[in-house]
């Protein structure tokens, strides 16, 4: 006899329905998976033998019998050990030792020996499938059940039960109606984590990078620090989630499935809800920040999805890792393309980067001379490429911090005064953005930019000096408007005026 039930794969962030089929007949004691399955799905057929007998039942090949279980589509891959759920309930529904209607239900999840069922990676995606196809059920280990109810808790879509189980044996119970397991449910509203215990006001003096932070902040735009060491860099890119909005019920939801999918989740509370801050090593190899692998995983640049990437000592980072960020700065995703398939995972992520000026980090400075040859000096200034500094939308100089400002007094609540001010610009970009899908002025492309980032003649006459000199490229000259256009949300204006050019050109570098 023949049965099918359904479960599903990951491709990229996204969840694939999969049939799992299984036929048994007399002969040959044999258990064969076909389907292209991999290694821990090839040796899921013991897990599920001893499971099955810990349950009580008759295991696959306990009589002379050919188990064929059959995952389709038979032309994509399947990984990980989320089937042996599907797969056991299979082979029990085909041997006739329970029956169920599975029509309407989605199984996934790893068996222990004994029967426990295991969690599993990407249970918010497999989620959203069962909502998209209409599932009534989708039925997974306890330990992923929180992660599957936010789907229902965020998009407010009650169809789909959320049912959590711990064995094998409580699954079967539950199908054959004799112990119901009640459905998981989201009772309490999350609440964004902002405790930061860190406030920008702390960092003593710096008050231009400050400046520049807010600004990055309530745009998203990428933002260059160079300075001699000890002058704050790390500590301004480490304020900066300190002063972004909280993150927004969709956007929880989209990091979530990205870090679920990572298998980076906590255990204890298995949900994203604050802005990501991801700081890589300048060691980290191209296939880590930017993703790939086998299977294909996201990176560093994936992680920091609607959050911040801070690359410190950006120019020692490896030169092909540095010039892969260019078409994620651009696009704000990155594709991967491999022999067999094309996976693209999102990638819109603040930059903030922080550089020495020269390789001693003295250079300029008037108080300690710097030891640099200046082939040193050039050579380190050139691993940044002129196209990466052309997709960098703010450039500041730090210099040293002084001893007055040191002893100074420290600004208390200056992240929620600077937040708050961003808080508002963001909801003036993101009602204005609406009808474009997009959220912040960084995003936006030529047509956004020509409809909202129009400029009188005498800022048409500023700025025409600056591109036909060359110091200002055409893609310069767009993200200096939405700088601008950034800089006059935050002073809640309608129009750019003269001075918020100057300020959006002043963070602009020459690419000389």
């Amino acid at each position: 006899m023949s049965s099918c039930v359904f479960s599903g794969v990951i491709i990229g962030l996204e969840a694939q329905l999969i049939e799992v089929e299984t036929d048994i007949s007399y002969g040959l004691k044999r258990f064969e998976l076909v389907g292209l399955p991999d290694k821990a799905v090839e040796e899921s057929k013991e897990r599920i033998k001893s499971a099955i007998k810990s349950s009580n039942y008759k295991p696959p090949c306990s009589n002379p019998e050919r188990v064929l279980v059959n995952l389709a589509p038979a032309d994509i891959k399947k990984e990980g050990s989320l089937y042996d759920l599907p797969i056991a309930l299979s082979y029990l529904l085909s041997s006739r030792q329970i029956l169920f209607d599975p029509s309407k239900k989605l199984f996934l999840g790893e068996l222990s020996l004994d029967g426990r069922l295991r969690p599993i990676k990407g249970a918010l995606s497999f989620s959203l499938l069962a909502q998209k196809y209409g599932f009534e059920e989708i039925i997974l280990p306890r330990l992923n059940a929180f992660e599957a109810a936010l789907s229902i808790k965020i998009k407010k879509e009650f169809g789909l039960k959320i049912i959590g189980a711990t064995t094998l044996f409580e699954v079967i119970q539950h199908l054959k109606g004799e112990n119901l397991i009640e459905p998981f449910q989201i009772k309490d509203d999350f609440i964004p984590e902002t405790d930061y215990q860190f406030d920008i006001g702390w960092i003593k003096g710096q008050d231009f990078a400050k400046r520049a932070l807010e600004i990055a902040a309530a745009g998203g735009h990428n933002l260059l620090m160079i300075g001699p060491p000890g002058g704050g860099k790390t500590l301004l890119a480490q304020a900066m989630p300190t002063i972004l909005p909280d993150l927004s019920p969709e956007e929880i939801l989209e990091v979530t499935k990205i870090y679920s999918i990572a298998g980076l989740l906590p255990k204890e509370n298995p949900i994203v809800n604050k802005r990501p801050f991801r700081a890589p090593h300048h060691t980290a190899s191209k296939v880590a920040i930017i993703g790939g692998g086998n299977p294909i995983k996201p990176g560093e640049i994936t992680l920091a999805h609607r959050g911040v990437l801070f690359l410190d000592e950006f120019p020692e980072f490896h030169r092909d890792v540095i010039e892969s960020l260019r078409q994620p700065l651009e696009s704000g995703e990155i594709a991967l393309l491999r022999a067999n398939n094309r996976i693209t995972f999102p990638a819109r992520f603040t930059l903030i980067a922080a550089s020495n000026p020269c390789p001693c980090g003295h250079l300029g400075n008037p108080y300690k001379e710097c030891t640099c040859s200046p082939s040193q000096i050039l050579k380190y200034k050139r691993k940044l490429s002129g196209p990466i500094i052309d997709r960098i939308d703010l450039t500041v100089e730090l210099p040293n911090v002084e001893f007055k400002d040191l002893i100074a007094p420290e600004k208390e609540s200056l992240s929620d005064k600077i937040k708050e001010k961003v808080k508002k610009a963001r909801e003036i970009q993101k009602q204005r953005l609406f009808e474009d899908g997009y959220l912040t002025n960084a995003e936006m492309n030529l047509i956004q930019i020509k409809k909202y980032c129009q400029i009188d003649q005498a800022g048409k006459d500023f700025l025409k000096k600056y591109v036909d000199g060359g110091e200002l490229s055409a893609r310069g000259y767009h993200r200096v408007l939405k700088v601008a256009r950034t800089i006059a949300d935050l002073e809640e204006s309608e129009n750019i005026l003269l001075d918020h050019l100057s300020e959006a050109l002043m963070y602009r570098i020459k690419t000389n």
